[in-house]
């Protein structure tokens, strides 16, 4: 298998799909053979949707008669389902991809020339950082003087609308449904924050790590990267600049003032509330007559 694509495609993959593989591997890993279904999409480079089939759980390792068989009635109810869309490719779930898997992905040549193949890793890795998903294609590559089909890796991004990361972003911020506090709240924002900056801190330990290592010549001077850091620093001194602090400065002042202000309401509320007690209690029309102090 070849390290990468020489197509030079990028593909555009919905959470969605990824979603629904995960649902689907959950659902069918208490079965021998691993779960795979197609792909669909609206563009050719563009994978919005993946729905699995009932009889598309076990044939990756079927011969390729019940494969091709199987492969004709997911397109049929892929057709019924979602007429203005086409299969692009299928997906599976394993570490990596087996030679076994290259009888689906000639079957789906029948129906697209050129199909992708969306590789899940169930397995977990604390350690990994990047989606464990692999995308590959195929290419014709001629090996000991025989022309054969490989899958080669291919790039990808993680793409969605803007409606939909509204959307995600409107029910991050949803308040509990008995109202909340605004002590629970600022909790809620504030280990947001933390963890931005969490993720922040690890990512420039990293980068002055491998800078470091650079420096020493343990690793290859990278020029391209080099540029990017130099570029990233030259952001910096304008955080030191005397408007910066005029302005920092004044909206600290602010929020020092509106922190004082709510307080000092917050207090008042608080007196009012005393107050209104206190007359409830000690009424100024006592019993034994005479006066009774009240406020």
């Amino acid at each position: 298998m070849a390290s990468s694509s020489s197509s030079g495609l990028t593909f555009k993959l919905h959470p969605l799909v990824i979603v629904n593989i995960s649902d689907h591997y959950t659902r069918v890993k208490s079965q021998m053979h691993p779960p795979l279904t197609a792909t669909n999409g609206s563009d050719g480079v563009d994978n919005t949707s993946s729905s699995p089939s009932s009889s598309s759980s076990s044939p990756s390792r079927s011969p390729p008669p019940r494969v091709y068989g199987c492969v004709i009635g997911i397109q049929r109810g892929h057709k019924k389902v979602f007429p203005h869309f086409y299969i692009l490719g299928w997906y599976s779930t394993g570490s990596d991809a087996q030679e076994s898997d290259m009888h689906i992905h000639k079957a789906l040549m029948d129906i697209n020339e050129s199909p992708v193949y969306v590789l899940l890793n169930p397995s977990i890795n604390h350690a990994q950082k990047d989606l464990p998903v692999t995308i590959f294609e195929s290419e014709l590559h001629v090996i000991d003087g025989i022309p054969q089909l490989i899958f080669v890796r291919a790039s990808y991004t993680i793409e969605t609308v803007e409606a939909e990361r509204i959307s995600v972003d409107h029910v991050a911020h949803l308040k509990p449904s008995d109202g909340g506090s605004a002590a629970t709240q600022l909790a809620a924002h504030l280990t947001g924050t933390h963890s931005a900056i969490k993720m922040l801190n690890s990512r420039i330990r990293v980068l002055h790590h491998y800078l470091l290592s650079m420096q020493k010549g343990d690793i290859p001077c990278e020029n391209s990267l080099l540029r990017q850091v130099s570029s990233l620093l030259r952001r910096l001194p304008a955080i030191e600049s005397g408007k910066f602090q005029d302005d920092f400065l004044m909206e600290y002042n602010d929020t020092l003032l509106i922190t004082y202000l709510a307080m000092f309401t917050n207090c008042s509320s608080s007196m009012n509330e005393l107050v209104d007690k206190f007359n409830t209690a000690y009424d100024r029309h006592s019993r034994r007559g005479g006066r009774t102090a009240f406020f």
